[in-house]
């Protein structure tokens, strides 16, 4: 898995470049900023970007407006960001891209393998997000249009819909058969206007695609 790295700080870059080494990654560029991230993308073409979020100039968005521009010019990279902030705006925009996609934070990554396996899932397609940044994008969302229309467990479940997790895991963690899982689901795109799909990845971006609506 080739990779690229975006993170300002010098000693977290180079922790990082360890940490992904030891994953069994290759990193085939690091750099300090967003400019270099887009240039970097471009020419060595990897599996995934790994980007903070805040970034010089200003240290307040560039990653994740460079991660953007990333996927519009390199549709094919994945983007796995990490960083110690959930930053609402760019990041509905960035989640609702598309799939190979994922936002954890740093401080939660407590095992090389948590890391891993982050990686492997978004360069396969899928969506990794931690769960705080879930309620943050949620806790977004009721500021703009309030989710008067679903119930407090279709909340739940979309939650866990945005997090990846398959039908099995949700039906697992919220003690519930397979079947009310797909009802609930079901019940949720008919409310929010979206029309149900049998594939689970597409289902989860049309989820992320309503959050940055």
């Amino acid at each position: 898995m080739r990779v690229v790295l975006a993170e300002d700080s010098l000693l977290l870059r180079e922790g990082l470049i360890r940490l992904l080494d030891e994953a069994g990654a290759s990193v085939v560029a690091a750099v300090g900023d967003g400019t270099g991230l887009v240039d970097a993308v471009v020419e060595h073409r990897p599996d995934v970007a790994v980007v903070d979020v805040r970034m010089p100039p200003s240290f307040t968005d560039e990653g994740l407006r460079a991660a953007l521009e990333v996927r519009s010019k390199v549709p094919s990279t994945a983007i796995l960001v990490l960083s110690q902030y959930v930053e609402e705006s760019y990041a509905s925009d960035l989640l609702a891209a598309g799939g190979g996609v994922g936002y954890l934070l740093k401080d939660r990554v407590s095992k090389l393998a948590d890391l891993s396996d982050a990686l492997e899932r978004v360069v396969a397609g899928g969506t990794v997000l931690d769960p705080e940044v879930v309620s943050a994008l949620f806790a977004h969302r009721r500021r703009r249009d309030p989710l008067g229309e679903l119930s407090p467990r279709e909340r739940e479940v979309l939650g866990l819909m945005a997090e990846g997790r398959t039908n099995t895991a949700i039906g697992r963690k919220l003690v519930i058969s397979q079947g009310a899982v797909e009802k609930h689901i079901s019940s949720i795109f008919t409310k929010l206007g979206l029309p149900p799909s049998g594939d689970d990845h597409r289902r989860v971006i049309a989820v992320l695609t309503w959050l940055g609506a």
